[in-house]
């Protein structure tokens, strides 16, 4: 368990206890007969003086030793008094003060002589000062109490003769002692030396009632039977009195008489209430001792080994526990401990040392805290090794009263586990920021070093070309230039003079210098225009120009214009112009300081650049995390029409209502409806949640309901039934509802899950399937799932993708070695199979005439592997008909030999290609999915789903944002967001347009990226590539036919409208990936006018980079496009805005309804049009939401 028992010493040392007995002059002290007990393993607990009036309830006060009895403040050893002219008594006390100080001190007088109250006959050795506390009497022990105190007062002093007569004072005497302590396997031991007993005390003067340790080598607890001798100890009340009034002269200087009468009355007072206390106590005692006398004989003659004192176990309290050891199997044994913990042995387990007793029988007892948490208490005796007395292997079990029930200590540990999570989760985090610290240190000591070698090699390249530099420079070009001064330093304003008549510019009438230094190093960074001079003896012309910093050498050349439109140059036919420049300091020195500015340089663009990299990668995580929450908001608000959850997300360890709306379901018009529900995905401890009767909802159609969440929940789960014994239920056609809880102590364990395919982006990608396996497996990994996949090792993979390549086994199947290849794609574990008899060595995914006999042969191998190598999946999920035989063999020759544990689940991505195995497939999966709602609806007539689709859902595809991500596309011109939407777009379209030749114009411009095959309506495309042109607007298409004679159309349509409409049409008949990142972002529109879609990707990356698509509706075109002037309710159903243009029909009328609009659109509200740009790039059409649905599968599939 979590808890933990916190061990505190004991205290050895024996006593015996000094008790007022009401005289004027003396102090009779009765003997104590008992144990003190020891071994607890709580704190101290305060224990105040029960009233008369409790008197009846109360059994017994106690206080418990802890670690902090060691702090207490040390007391004087036992002296023999030396006879003396001096009173006897007690020492002189100090002044207790008035107000809260002598409240305080009453409170620890109290709490002191509590320690005292003990019971007869415990432990010969024991060295503790604990005693019980609160312990119900019975009503004859309450009127025993009650009288012995009435005796008490009885005796009190009355008023007249306290007159001249101050408050006893008492003290304490102890003994020199040592404590040994050895903390192993949870027992603790001790050794203690004896004291030496002492005839004649000195007793100190202490505030209140303390004992007097008394011990011999024998470490005999004394038998105090008779009263202590008065001449022996004797108390002064004079030496005290006059010691408070001196005390109180010297503090108050200044007293009237009557303010020090009124002390002394509140002293006689106070003297008065203390021995009243102390009376009650000893009366008390006497009680307990007699009482535990009586239980332990009772026991002894009902030949009871074990017995609790208290009888009644309550929590906070303390306890002693008896042992009779001559009846149990440690009757020879002479060491007893006892071993235990509470509540089943679940927290604060304990380890203790039991103590022989005096108690009438073989008594060994120890005493124990019980927690506030305990509801009962576990212990078993023995010997300190083999030896056990275990109740006849049952344990000894007490039941504690008032304590905590089952439930709510099942509560407390989910609390206290919590907070021990919120620990850990800080230290880690902490300690990762420590890491992270210690990684950033490294690599800028790292970087240091490079950029002061790169300073180093630089300069020595710089210094290695200029030392011939120099041969070249001049102080003046014989009449052709001249610089005055002649001698000049860096940073100097110098006149540069040039004779227009002598070289290429004499016709020039606007003349420019450019110039740099040390032979060009940093560029142009001198531009300056030349004015007519008045200088005799040419056509000069000068300029004014300040000589650069560190320069060696100054480098120009004349021309007849700006850099940017100058035509003409004078360059000293090809050897520019170079003048030396004077230096103030060594050479040496010089490149020492230009390499200090160079490595300083260096280090600031380092700087700069991970500054950015640092905040593109925040920014990047924060949006992402941004999306991820919205789109989790979404998903629960998906269904808010038949259920919802208030407050949206569900907190562990609170209520939370349930809303239902039965009217859409097949419970509407019940007029009752019950709520079943439970946790975890069912399988919460507690089980499934009594059936609750929901009650309508205010002001809505809906009913309610409220639950209580607990600590260790991750998932809620419920159905809905028409009455209590059940009869119609609504499970969401068998998923049952599902609603995550947030905040709970316990996680939701992670499911294993095996893809078996034939594609995988990028590494061996055809179409869309290869997408849809890295992009799920990496979302569902990203929720702390594991996540396999089994892929053929084909000759052509890209291999330039795959991380840590590695043989690592191989196994045997139907007489054919299969070797087995591991690496990493995307983050994700891949395991490639390569069978030796040459499936996959055929330069090709498909096309083989074989096809069917390769990838069955796969689908074998991939199971083999998993059973062999010892995989436990939970999810073995197979995609399409290259890998459905792997629920059809996983049936007939694995599920029973040792993937029981596997459930299958089956994806159809295009009906189209191998029906018979998507047939055998359906049949043999347990559940099965296709890429999209209404694709799944228009193949549900079909003769190989129809019979199955009770268990055939829809699920859309998504896209992967880290591979489609505007803010980090290293294809487009910018980097943009939502934010600067138009701004990264234009810059887009301009870059587009210049790459491809178009013309250079703000012009609606509709892209088309897709494979020119019937199925994507190529019949649609050459329409909408005309009517774009009609509305003049601009279009590009990428893409290529897999039929010859279709790219054949397609290569002629291009080189017509090149001629034509050359500034406005483009057609690339290939696959450039760059390009196709360059048209999602240039373009405006995107158009999508497939035939059937099951899914489709492309409008979802066109909405990624804030294009807008055109599509037909049908399959995931319809699901996820949704018009903006016909479909706002279809969207708003889904929690989104309305997003494009779609139309119906194959017709060309379709296509050009909806272009018409969308051109429209663009010409007639340009800030509408923006805003929508800015809409649909904040949909997200991510995995995010498609992996939460396919868990949901997962685990309705383990159901």
């Amino acid at each position: 368990m979590e808890g933990c028992l916190h061990m505190q010493k004991p205290i050895c040392c024996s006593r015996s206890v000094i008790v007022v007995s009401g005289s004027k002059t003396s102090l009779k002290i009765k003997p104590f007969h008992g144990f003190l007990p020891h071994g607890t393993t709580t704190m101290l607990l305060q224990s105040s003086c029960p009233t008369k009036d409790r008197m009846a309830e109360v059994g017994s006060s106690a206080i418990v030793a802890s670690e902090e009895f060691s702090r207490r403040r040390p007391r004087k050893n036992i002296t023999s008094r030396i006879k003396s002219s001096d009173p006897k008594g007690f020492m002189p006390k100090p002044s207790t003060g008035l107000g809260t100080q002598k409240r305080d001190q009453k409170n620890n007088e109290e709490k002191e002589i509590s320690e005292t109250v003990l019971s007869k006959g415990m432990g010969e050795d024991d060295t503790s000062t604990h005693i019980m506390k609160n312990v119900e009497g019975s009503e004859r022990a309450s009127r025993v109490l009650e009288n012995e105190i009435k005796s008490l007062n009885s005796r009190l002093p009355s008023e007249d003769q306290e007159s001249g007569t101050s408050t006893e004072s008492f003290g304490t005497a102890k003994g020199d002692f040592e404590e040994q302590w050895e903390v192993g396997n949870d027992v603790v031991q001790r050794e203690q030396m004896g004291f030496i007993r002492s005839k004649e005390m000195k007793y100190e003067n202490n505030e209140s009632l303390e004992t007097v340790i008394i011990s011999d080598g024998a470490v005999e607890v004394p038998v105090m039977e008779s009263i202590v001798d008065t001449e022996k100890v004797q108390f002064s009340n004079s030496d005290d009195l006059n010691h408070d009034h001196a005390n109180d002269v010297s503090n108050h200087n200044f007293q009237s008489p009557d303010s020090v009468e009124e002390r002394i009355v509140s002293h006689k007072e106070h003297d008065k209430e203390k021995i009243h206390a102390k009376m009650k106590l000893e009366a008390e005692a006497n009680f307990h001792r007699n009482a535990l006398e009586t239980l332990a004989k009772k026991n002894l003659l009902e030949g009871n080994k074990v017995f609790s004192y208290p009888e009644g176990i309550k929590p906070d309290e303390n306890i002693a526990i008896f042992l009779n050891r001559s009846l149990s199997s440690l009757k020879d044994e002479p060491d007893v401990l006892i071993m235990g913990a509470f509540n089943d042995w679940r927290w604060r387990s304990f380890t203790l040392k039991l103590n022989k007793t005096n108690l009438d029988g073989d008594w060994w007892y120890c005493q124990i805290h019980v927690p506030r948490e305990a509801y009962n208490l576990d212990f078993v005796f023995f010997n300190g090794k083999e030896v056990y007395e275990n109740n006849d292997r049952k344990d000894f079990c007490i039941n504690v009263k008032g304590g905590m029930s089952v439930f709510e200590f099942e509560e407390f540990l989910l609390g206290e586990k919590h907070k021990e999570l919120e620990r850990l989760s800080k230290e880690q985090a902490e300690m990762e920021r420590q890491a992270e610290e210690q990684r950033r240190i490294e690599a800028e000591r790292a970087a240091s070093e490079a950029d002061r070698a790169e300073a180093r090699e630089e300069v020595a390249k710089r210094r290695g070309m200029l030392q011939e530099l120099p041969k070249k420079a001049k102080k003046s070009g014989e009449n052709i230039w001249c610089i005055e001064p002649c001698e000049f330093g860096s940073a100097d304003k110098v006149r540069l003079y040039y004779n227009r008549t002598t070289g290429p510019l004499i016709h020039s009438t606007n003349i420019w210098v450019h110039g740099g230094h040390n032979n060009w190093q940093d560029g142009l960074s001198i531009v300056e225009r030349l004015v007519k001079s008045d200088k005799e003896g040419g056509d000069w012309w000068y300029s004014d120009v300040i000589v650069p910093d560190h320069a060696l050498v100054l480098d120009w050349v004349f021309a007849d214009g700006p850099p940017q439109d100058a035509m003409v140059y004078d360059n000293n036919n090809f050897q520019d112009f170079h003048a030396i420049v004077s230096q103030r300091i060594s050479e040496d020195l010089y490149w020492v300081e230009e390499e200090h500015n160079l490595y300083k340089r260096l280090q600031e663009e380092r700087r700069l650049r991970e500054e950015a990299i640092r905040a593109k990668v925040e920014k990047t995580s924060q949006m992402k995390a941004a999306i991820k929450e919205k789109t989790l908001k979404t998903f629960l608000l998906s269904q808010k029409h038949i259920v919802y959850t208030e407050p949206l997300n569900v907190e562990a360890g609170k209520p939370v209502t349930v809303y239902y709306n039965p009217e859409s379901t097949v419970l509407n018009g019940k007029p009752e409806i019950w709520f079943r529900g439970s946790f975890n995905r069912w399988t919460h401890r507690f089980g499934p949640l009594p059936p609750q009767k929901m009650v309508p909802a205010e002001n809505i159609s809906h009913v309610k309901t409220t639950v209580k969440v607990p600590l260790d929940a991750y998932m809620m789960d419920f159905v809905f039934s028409e009455s209590l014994d059940g009869g119609i239920f609504d499970n969401k056609n068998g998923m049952d509802y599902h609603i995550p809880v947030f905040g709970g102590v316990t996680k939701e364990p992670p499911m294993h899950i095996v893809h078996v395919a034939v594609e995988m982006a990028p590494i061996a990608k055809v179409g869309g399937l290869g997408d849809v396996v890295t992009s799920l497996s990496r979302a569902v990994q990203d929720m702390n799932h594991t996540v396999d996949v089994i892929l053929p090792k084909y000759d052509c993979l890209n291999l330039s993708s795959v991380k840590n390549l590695h043989y690592q086994t191989s196994f045997s199947l139907v007489g054919t070695e299969v070797k087995v290849w591991f690496g990493k794609v995307e983050g994700v574990s891949v395991y490639f199979l390569e069978p030796q008899n040459g499936y996959f060595w055929t330069g090709c995914i498909y096309g083989c005439p074989n096809d069917g006999e390769r990838f069955n042969f796969f689908c074998h191998a991939a199971l083999e592997f998993l059973q062999q190598y010892g995989f436990r999946p939970d999810i073995i999920h197979c995609h399409d008909w290259s890998s459905a035989p792997v629920a059809w063999l996983f049936k007939e020759h694995y599920k029973n030999y040792g993937l029981s544990k596997a459930r299958v689940v089956f994806t159809i991505h295009n009906l189209e290609f191998g029906a018979q195995n998507i047939g055998r497939a359906m049949l043999n999966s347990d559940k099965a999915t296709t890429v999209s709602p209404t694709y799944s609806k228009e193949v549900s007539e079909n003769p190989v789903v129809a019979p199955y689709l009770y268990k055939f859902h829809g699920i859309l595809n998504g896209i992967d944002p880290d591979i489609w991500d505007p803010f980090n596309d290293k294809f487009i011109p910018i980097s943009y967001t939502s934010e600067n939407v138009v701004e990264g777009k234009r810059a887009a379209k301009d870059a587009l347009q210049q790459r491809l030749g178009l013309k250079r114009a703000d012009l609606p411009l509709v892209g088309i990226i897709t494979r020119l095959t019937h199925q994507k309506g190529i019949h649609l495309i050459k329409h909408a590539i005309g009517r774009t042109l009609e509305r003049n607007g601009q279009i590009v298409l990428l893409g290529s036919a897999p039929d010859p004679r279709i790219q054949a159309d397609f290569v002629n349509m291009a080189n017509h409208l090149h001629s034509v409409h050359n500034d406005r049409a483009r057609l690339c008949l290939t696959f450039d990936e760059p390009l196709s990142h360059l048209i999602y972002v240039g373009a405006d529109f995107i158009l999508v006018p497939s035939i059937f879609e099951p899914c489709g990707l492309t409008q979802l990356t066109a909405m990624r980079y804030g294009s807008i698509p055109v599509v037909r509706k049908t399959g995931g075109l319809y699901d996820t496009v949704f018009d903006v002037d016909h479909d706002k309710e279809r969207a708003q159903a889904q929690g989104l805005e309305p997003n494009g243009f779609n139309f119906d029909g194959a017709d060309t009328a379709g296509v050009v309804y909806a272009l018409n609009r969308a051109i429209s659109a663009w010409f007639d509200g340009r800030n509408w049009f923006n805003s929508l740009c800015k809409r649909v790039m904040e949909q997200d059409w991510s995995w995010n939401r498609p992996a939460l649905d396919y868990l949901e599968l997962y685990h309705a599939a383990r159901k």
